[in-house]
């Protein structure tokens, strides 16, 4: 005798097209339950099970949608993310520090008395551009952390907040698992030096530029031609002039590459347009 065994509606909670697979000690197998109903006809005395092909067949996957354990497992990497993130925020803090005291200091010996060297300020120069490298570096890798937490927020948290539930249809769980699978920089070194050196070392780059000429400009006594700027300006065998064309080199130079990389920054965002991306 032929006996069928339907799978019921309650088979079909676990979620999903098919649930993750269990071990099924009657049939001595990992076996996956489907969403929707299957005959499966056992035949008494006959150890095989024939299943037949589950209605629906040749469908689209039902959407899957997060249970509560997955919303919270989530919730805890947002946390996780933005506590990396905030770390690797200290670390930016940290250098622009380091370029901000290095300014102080060469400001103070500078402007200590008339009689003081203009050099410190020539010297720091360089030194913060070396910062802004370390910095840009950092940056890079505070983006990545950025830039998922930012992710989660906009796809997964302000839906639920709107009362769409969670919207899976956008892509964004996608982006997020392909970038954990493969961890990678959204940005290139180039922009990450402009993004910094617009948002905050060409400011102090500004402040040292115009300390130094002010330098020349009062010390020892105001000066009243051009020619005592240029012999101010000179540092023992290296005449004045050559010294400040140097320096309008220098800061122009820095000022055309935040200018430059900021031109791709509004290209790279017409190019994306409104599809979702990291970096």
């Amino acid at each position: 005798m032929r006996h069928c065994l339907r799978i019921s509606d309650a088979t079909r909670s676990r979620g999903g097209p098919s649930s993750p697979p269990f071990w099924d000690s009657n049939l001595g197998y990992l076996v996956r339950t489907v969403r929707y109903s299957a005959e499966v006809a056992l035949d008494p005395g006959d150890e095989t099970v024939t299943v037949s092909e589950p209605r629906g067949a040749g469908l689209p996957p039902t959407p899957h949608e997060f249970t509560a354990a997955e919303i919270g497992a989530l919730a805890h990497l947002y946390r996780g993310e933005v506590y990396r993130s905030t770390v690797w925020r200290t670390r930016l803090d940290s250098t622009t520090n380091w370029a901000v005291v290095t300014t102080g200091i060469a400001l103070s010996a500078t402007y200590s008395n008339a009689e003081a060297s203009p050099l410190p300020m020539v010297l720091v120069g360089l030194l913060v551009s070396v910062f802004l490298l370390f910095e840009a570096r950092r940056y890079r890798y505070f983006n990545v952390w950025r830039a998922r937490a930012r992710l989660i927020e906009t796809d997964f948290y302000v839906p639920m907040i709107l009362g769409q539930g969670v919207r899976l249809e956008t892509g964004w769980t996608e982006l997020l698992a392909g970038d954990y699978r493969r961890p990678l920089y959204h940005i290139s070194l180039a922009r990450a030096i402009g993004r910094r050196l617009r948002r905050t070392y060409g400011w102090i780059f500004a402040i040292q530029a115009i300390a130094y000429y002010g330098k020349l400009a009062i010390h020892p006594v105001a000066m009243v031609s051009t020619s005592q700027m240029l012999e101010r300006a000179a540092i023992g065998p290296v005449p004045g002039l050559v010294v400040i064309l140097a320096g309008v080199v220098f800061h122009s130079g820095w000022a055309l590459f935040a200018i430059i990389t900021y031109q791709y920054e509004i290209e790279s965002r017409k190019k994306r347009g409104n599809l979702i991306a990291m970096g």
